[in-house]
């Protein structure tokens, strides 16, 4: 691809390819990348200088070549006013399968339209926005983070969640808490399919589901949504989380649902679950009540625990047992609530690095909103997004810069040498801008010697 329209692709890099379910990486592959909306172009120069470092470090030979494409306020900038995600845009991480994103603005309310640039939602279209004066007004629109999973097919939203030595939180024993979350991204009620209520569209639902269905609906002017979970997507999102957990070496998976309430959906999916389990990974898996009716309760060595929880005790656990936990394969909503909660246990979404994966195209990204009251003021926490560039570093295969990537965090936040989020809670810390933190990773990497390429 030389040209989608108005993104071009660098001529010094190379795309990376996907050769029978893998992928096939060139010294230098072209990622496409957009720094997101509000604070994301501060967050993004700091975690480019950070990924970049990383590999100069630890390579000769290779380095990332980067392809800025479009989406959120940047599109609305290059396109016409009513285009938040180009369609060139989804070409180019189809094209070139591994990328990276900041925040982008997500409308929450009624209003039918809203300001990119500080997020005001406004029940009109000005020609500028009341609140920031910005000319970027663009009629309400689904999550365009949302709308990237669906389009792409990105099944699985994986969110690793550690603490960092130093890093301040509300638990007594962060250290204990290291897990992963695969949470499925495509089903559920992020499916979209909602019905307004007072609508004849919503009427129609009512009426069949009330009449023909014989289904209670205690008010008919209920607004109403369908929840879909199929066999398909829970079968392919447990098998790369079982798969993610043998490649890793982590002791268990838990299939977290709500099966004793919605026992059609969500219990499927935990039937599904073991049912591919039971099918993939026979010689691999023991499951919970294997353990106790033929081994004992110890696991064999060398196997993977199977284990399943109801999503309300999976909260409770994660705060009293959470070293009890390895991996975790959700639905849709539970693993969305899931994945923040956990994510306040080790000091907040600041450091909760995530990525959402297909077969074949992979986008890793921030975790956090947007913050535009902070935009252009370089001063918030890159750590999301630094994270999420050495997760991406991991998917390559590029362990060695990735390792560089967290060892250099880590030296940074142990120093307190830190952003203001975490400097205020940290004794003796010293505050620094977001640019300056990304340059404190850099010298926190201290590799000894370049690792041949």
């Amino acid at each position: 691809m030389a040209q989608h329209g108005k993104i071009a692709a660098p001529a010094d890099g190379k795309k990376i390819d996907w050769r029978a379910g893998k992928l096939v990486v060139p010294d230098n592959p072209i990622i496409p990348f957009f720094p997101g909306d509000g604070t994301g172009p501060d967050l993004w120069r700091a975690s480019k200088l950070v990924l970049d470092a990383a590999v100069a470090k630890a390579y000769r030979g290779r380095r990332l070549v980067w392809m800025e494409v479009f989406a959120g306020l940047t599109a609305l900038k290059h396109y016409d006013k009513d285009t938040v995600l180009p369609q060139e845009t989804l070409d180019a991480f189809r094209e070139f399968r591994v990328g990276i994103k900041g925040p982008l603005t997500t409308p929450v309310g009624q209003f039918k339209f809203v300001c990119l640039e500080c997020a005001a939602e406004l029940p009109e279209r000005p020609e500028r926005c009341p609140k920031c004066s910005s000319e970027w007004i663009t009629p309400r629109f689904r999550s365009v983070n949302v709308a990237l999973r669906q389009k792409l097919d990105l099944y699985a939203c994986v969110r690793p969640v550690r603490w960092f030595d130093g890093v301040p939180c509300p638990v007594k024993a962060p250290e204990k808490f290291n897990i992963v979350i695969f949470r499925e991204n495509t089903e559920d009620i992020y499916a979209g399919v909602e019905f307004e209520q007072g609508t004849p569209e919503c009427r129609k639902v009512y009426e069949f589901l009330t009449k023909t269905m014989g289904k209670h609906i205690p008010f008919p002017d209920s607004g109403i949504g369908i929840k879909p979970i199929s066999r398909t997507g829970t079968r392919r999102l447990v098998r790369m989380a079982i798969q993610y957990a043998l490649d890793h070496k982590k002791p268990s998976v838990t299939i977290v649902h709500k099966g004793n309430i919605q026992k059609f959906t969500e219990g499927a999916f935990r039937d599904w679950g073991y049912e591919l389990a039971e099918e993939e990974f026979r010689d691999r898996v023991v499951t919970e009540r294997e353990l106790w009716e033929r081994h004992g309760g110890k696991l064999p060595a060398g196997k993977l625990l199977l284990k399943d929880r109801i999503a309300d005790q999976t909260f409770q656990q994660l705060l009293l047992r959470p070293d009890e936990y390895s991996v975790l394969a959700t639905p849709n909503l539970n693993g969305d609530y899931l994945s923040d909660a956990a994510a306040a246990q080790v000091g907040g979404l600041g450091i909760a690095p995530g990525a959402n994966i297909g077969d074949g195209v992979a986008i890793f990204e921030a975790t956090h909103g947007t913050a535009p009251k902070y935009a252009n003021k370089d001063m918030v926490n890159p750590g999301s997004l630094i994270l999420s560039g050495a997760m991406l570093l991991e998917h390559l295969g590029w362990q060695e810069a990735a390792d560089l990537v967290v060892k250099g965090l880590k030296g940074a936040i142990q120093a307190k040498t830190v952003t203001y989020d975490l400097e205020r809670q940290m004794q003796g810390a010293k505050k620094l801008k977001t640019s300056e933190f990304g340059a404190a990773i850099v010298a926190q990497m201290d590799a000894k010697s370049p690792v041949a390429a």
